[in-house]
């Protein structure tokens, strides 16, 4: 339904002004005698009085105003709790009856003029018939379900939404919590009667522990009904039973831990299960089994500190590496104890190379082992070795020294700075650097400046290696330890210096990643109903990133089955999506052929089991209640259906009428340019073919 109306800027009355030079202009024109017939002088006149009226008509700003009437029936939304649980635990013919009714439901409200619409817990999942949906869903959000219904039908006259759950909620809020701008009307099913049952409820443990610790997995047991009776409780890996423990439970305590102590053996991902045995009269095992999913690393990264001698910075640099639980530091200094003959993977150099003798087995093994370190230079460093070493950084010095201040490399990227980094480095106290020359070699990047009283040099303060053979660090200044007592002192805490140093440890203790192809997932844990995508990045000769390669990847479960895919690796990093997997320990292995050569990658990525649907077997209908009682409504059972039709009619919901109103100019119509052109040129052909004059 819509309605035109024609409006003017200017008085209505001009309209007669607009008509009367039509006519004038007309008269003047046609007035005279003629040569052709008066019929078609009358007539030419007439088309001249039109073009003059209507072009002096366009001269008051005319406007049109259009207004267009939608009228949208009121909704009904069909919202469908089909989470695992509603299956598990409903009585299945009772609940297809629920299905059936609420679609006849659906299809008399249809009838009587009502919009209807039906979501599910998957909002991408189509359901256009209640009788199709299937309860797959491993979690139950009702709070995100009730606010996508509202979200998707913003725009439509929502009246009602009806809702099919058993009130169980394991994600997300509490959907009572919310407002909702639509009555609610709740189906409740399942089952509120509590079942004799066994059930694992959670695991805890550290997701990634230290190869040959021994790390703890306690299991949270809860019961219902089997007081005074055992059960056993098993710890498995690859299939085999590792460790069991028998349980005597309690009515006093429901809930109860039983603790295993598991040595983690190997490196990579492990997989435990832990399994509570069947108890004779369960009502389900489905909740008896949990998986634990480790990353076991290698031990602690092992950091050499090695000095020329005793001075405060030693004590300064190793509180802050220690302050990270990863890192452990040995202490060499010469003369005071001896160099522990180990694996290190990363050491401190303070003024070693040094000008005393002592600290040359330090740097004889930095040297044998190649191993990546922080070279922090001072008065009794030896500069020529020092600078014979490579580190990136070369010193050409007199022995005089400079006090400067640190300022951060705002373009350093290699690791993020310390979060207020930017304002606590300029209030360190100055620190002494040898006053020189300083060269940079081009495979490494400036993290720290020197900056002179106010003025900011290009002269680096802390650089570090980033690419190439070797990854080294040289900090040109030593008397740092007052960096760390000045930050503790203005902020509690030195957490920039701390943070700094960590960073920086943790940046020369990683291994060099040299591999042409590398192929990995998105993330290493996965749930059983996540999407699994991987990515995958190739590089050339000279470690530069190149696209379009075809990438073949295969995944292998822990049961042998492997799936085969093949992609190509794009700039957008677009990937390859493998869908879902169901829970466990995967192994990936990817192949490409990269400029002739063939390249190789692999690892490893876990996926959990989600067994959140089976772990309560008791429906929550006070919830539901709570939910109807908040949007005015009440809480129907599945013999009710008939009311709730009834109840849904008795509120006579009322259409919506939403109006929409354009202006748009009358100069603006091409098709009154086109008439009036035609009008025009009618005129003049007439003229001319009748001898105008």
């Amino acid at each position: 339904m819509f309605s035109l109306r024609l409006i003017t800027t200017a008085s209505p009355w001009l309209i007669l002004a607009c008509l009367a030079t039509g006519a004038l202009y007309a008269w003047l024109l046609y007035s005279k005698k003629a040569p052709w017939p008066k019929p078609i002088n009358y007539a030419l006149a007439t088309l001249r009085f039109v073009v003059v009226s209507i072009l002096c008509f366009l001269l008051m700003g005319p406007l049109i105003r259009y207004v267009a009437n939608t009228t949208v029936a009121p909704t009904i939304v069909f919202a469908v709790d089909n989470s695992q649980s509603v299956e598990l635990f409903s009585d299945s013919a009772q609940l297809r009856a629920v299905q059936q009714g609420l679609q006849q439901v659906r299809e008399r409200l249809e009838e009587q003029g009502y919009q209807t619409a039906v979501q599910t817990l998957n909002p991408e999942q189509a359901a256009p018939r209640l009788n199709d949906i299937t309860y797959r869903a491993e979690t139950t959000n009702l709070s995100q379900l009730l606010q996508q219904v509202q979200e998707r039908h913003a725009e439509q006259n929502m009246a009602g939404v009806v809702l099919l759950s058993d009130g169980i909620a394991n994600q997300g809020t509490s959907p009572t919590y919310a407002n909702y701008s639509y009555t609610l009307y709740p189906v409740a099913v399942g089952d509120t009667v509590p079942k004799q049952d066994v059930l694992v409820a959670s695991l805890r443990y550290n997701k990634v522990n230290y190869s040959g610790n021994r790390f703890p997995i306690e299991v949270e047991l809860q019961h219902q009904g089997f007081g005074g009776r055992r059960a056993t409780v098993i710890l498995q890996e690859n299939g085999k039973t590792i460790a069991s423990r028998n349980v005597l439970f309690d009515d006093k305590k429901p809930i109860q831990q039983v603790p295993f102590q598991v040595l983690a053996s190997g490196l990579g991902k492990r997989h435990y299960v832990v399994q509570v045995q069947p108890v004779a009269g369960e009502f389900t095992t489905l909740n008896n089994t949990k998986h634990a999913y480790i990353d076991v690393v290698k031990g602690k990264i092992k950091v050499l500190i090695a000095a020329a001698a005793p001075h405060p910075d030693i004590k300064a640099i190793r509180t802050a590496i220690e302050s990270n639980e990863n890192y452990e530091t040995t202490l060499f200094i010469p003369g005071l104890n001896e160099l522990k003959q180990q694996e290190y993977d990363v050491a401190v150099m303070h003024q070693l190379p040094g000008r005393v003798t002592g600290g040359e087995v330090a740097t004889n093994l930095v040297r044998q082992k190649n191993l990546p370190a922080l070279y922090i230079l001072g008065p009794q460093s030896d500069m020529p070795n020092f600078n014979r070493l490579n580190a990136g950084v070369n010193v050409i010095t007199t022995g005089q020294t400079d006090e400067v201040t640190a300022v951060a490399n705002s373009n350093f990227s290699t690791f993020q700075l310390p979060e207020n980094a930017t304002e606590r480095l300029p209030e360190y106290p100055p620190a002494r650097v040898p006053f020189g020359e300083v060269r940079v070699a081009p495979n490494t990047e400036v993290i720290l400046y020197q900056q002179v009283g106010r003025v900011r040099t290009n002269k680096p303060l802390l650089a570090v290696q980033t690419s190439g053979d070797k990854r080294n660090a040289v900090l040109l200044a030593s008397g740092t330890w007052q960096w760390r007592l000045q930050e503790a002192a203005n902020n509690q805490q030195p957490q920039v210096y701390n943070q700094l140093i960590t960073n920086l440890v943790q940046l020369l203790s990683a291994p060099r990643n040299k591999k042409r192809l590398n192929v990995y997932p998105v993330q290493t844990e996965y749930t059983s109903s996540d999407e699994i995508r991987f990515n995958a990045e190739a590089y050339n000769e000279a470690l530069e990133p190149i696209y379009g390669q075809n990438i073949n990847l295969k995944v292998a479960g822990e049961g042998g089955e492997a799936r085969t895919f093949t992609f190509a690796n794009g700039e957008n990093q677009s990937g390859v999506n493998i869908g879902t997997l169901p829970g466990g320990r995967y192994t990936y292995t990817a192949s490409a052929s990269i400029n002739g050569s063939q390249q190789q990658d692999k690892g490893e990525f876990v996926v959990e089991e989600l067994q959140l649907e089976a772990l309560n077997a008791v429906a929550d209908h006070n919830l539901l209640f709570q939910l109807a009682s908040n949007t005015g409504s009440r809480l129907y059972f599945p013999q009710q259906l008939q009311q709730l039709e009834q109840d849904i009619l008795q509120a006579d919901y009322k259409p919506v009428i939403y109006s929409q109103e354009e202006l748009s100019d009358v100069v603006d119509l091409k098709w009154l340019f086109f008439l009036l052109l035609g009008l025009i040129c009618a005129e003049w052909f007439v003229r001319k073919y009748n001898g105008s004059y």
